[in-house]
């Protein structure tokens, strides 16, 4: 048996988990704030942002806050120090005197802690959280706000994208996020979102009471509030075109180090506390699909990682074994001319083109839904070239932090 038999279960599940996205969103139109009901409900909200040595971004984050097109009397914007060791107290009291912003200062205890004591400190009906390296357009709020006309919604995503991105790296990473936001608003309308990201996510504040705040979560503490939720049996919607863009890494090691954080994180609490909603058909297609595909996902990476690492290295050995003896500006010599007829074409390769052609429909149908602006030309194609082969470098790395028991710090 080929080593390429071992893939194709793979491919297949792919093919199949972006086909149920594409069909579901293809047949459930996207919903806006009109749709779901009047502009006239102002509930009153708190927007936390916790902060940890986030003295560069943070005033910028504070200022489209404040630009937030919301009737004042209703939102709060709760700034929460957590031990910070840079000058992000002074940063935050230069906006002491709006009247809309409060300040917390506390001991470093990590970024639930943070969430906690500004939760504590304010009545408001919603609760949001926004990180302080990330900036919301003006009409974000107005956007998100409606979705909790639904008494069963506890939570509420926003559609995330990265910030002015400069390098490749984070053209690509700004594809991804494009192709999230597509997958998150496909997801919302069966129930099955697993993370409220930190970038404009809100809780109704009553439940987040009722299931007893933010934890620890193995440093995610978004993914596991919104596995409570859904293990309590509550709904997370989401609104596409509530923007909000986030500061991406710009190095491969600081990709890897968030990646390998977040994959080790959800391991650690599908795994852990939550495993009982793999497979559980009381949970729908969160339960049946969506949690098992995503573990499928991270198995398959680096199984045809491994296999691609494999097979090249099996041809370059063969190749170098061929040419030996053979003069070297002989080999460099182009003989006869390249027919297409014996290309090698295989199942293996159509459905892995068939797989990357669904992403960049994901990735399109993504931005037009969220109407989210700028050009998204470059970053499909450093998506294209790159992604295949960074994205096992975590997945890789997370797995064996969960299997030797490895815990790393939140910046390490």
């Amino acid at each position: 048996m080929s080593p390429e038999m071992f893939a194709y279960p793979f491919l297949f599940v792919a093919i199949f988990v972006e086909s149920f996205i594409l069909v579901t969103l293809l047949s459930k139109p996207s919903r806006d704030a009109r749709a779901r009901g009047p502009a006239t409900l102002f509930p009153t909200v708190a927007i936390i942002v916790p902060c940890w040595n986030e003295m560069t971004t943070l005033a910028a984050t504070c200022e489209s806050l404040l630009a937030l097109d919301y009737p004042k009397e209703k939102l709060e914007i709760i700034l929460v120090d957590d031990g910070s060791t840079d000058a992000t107290p002074s940063i935050m009291q230069s906006f002491a005197h709006h009247p809309q912003v409060r300040i917390i200062l506390k001991e470093n205890g990590g970024k639930h802690t943070a969430l906690n004591a500004g939760i504590a400190s304010t009545e408001a009906e919603l609760i949001g959280c926004l990180d302080a390296d990330s900036f919301v357009e003006p009409d974000a709020l107005r956007e998100i706000v409606p979705c909790f006309i639904d008494e069963r919604v506890a939570a509420a995503t926003a559609a995330m994208s990265v910030h002015r991105p400069k390098n490749m790296l984070q053209h690509m990473q700004n594809a991804e996020y494009t192709f999230g936001i597509s997958l998150r608003h496909s997801f919302s309308s069966v129930n099955g979102l697993y993370v409220t990201p930190g970038p404009f996510s809100f809780y109704r504040r009553s439940i987040v009471s009722e299931l007893g705040g933010f934890r620890y979560g193995h440093q995610t503490e978004d993914m596991e509030m919104a596995l409570r939720i859904q293990h309590a049996g509550h709904k997370i919607d989401n609104a596409p075109r509530a923007r909000v863009y986030t500061k991406a890494p710009d190095t491969l090691s600081k990709l890897i180090k968030q990646r390998t954080r977040w994959t080790s994180g959800f391991l650690r609490n599908i795994l852990g506390e939550y495993r009982g909603l793999i497979g559980n058909r009381r949970h729908g297609t969160l339960g049946m699909l969506v949690l098992p595909s995503a573990l499928l996902s991270i198995v398959s990476s680096i199984l045809l990682f491994s296999l691609v690492l494999f097979k090249l290295t099996r041809h370059a050995s063969a190749a170098i074994e061929i040419r030996t003896g053979i003069p070297l500006s002989y080999a460099m010599i182009p003989h006869g001319s390249f027919d297409w007829f014996y290309f090698p074409a295989s199942v293996y390769l159509f459905l892995g083109v068939a797989t990357l052609l669904a992403s960049f429909t994901l990735i399109a149908i993504g931005k037009r839904i969220s109407r989210t602006p700028g050009n998204l030309t470059l970053g499909i194609a450093s998506y294209a070239v790159s992604y295949a082969f960074v994205a096992p470098l975590w997945l890789i790395s997370a797995t064996s932090d969960v299997m030797r028991g490895k815990r790393r710090g939140w910046r390490y």
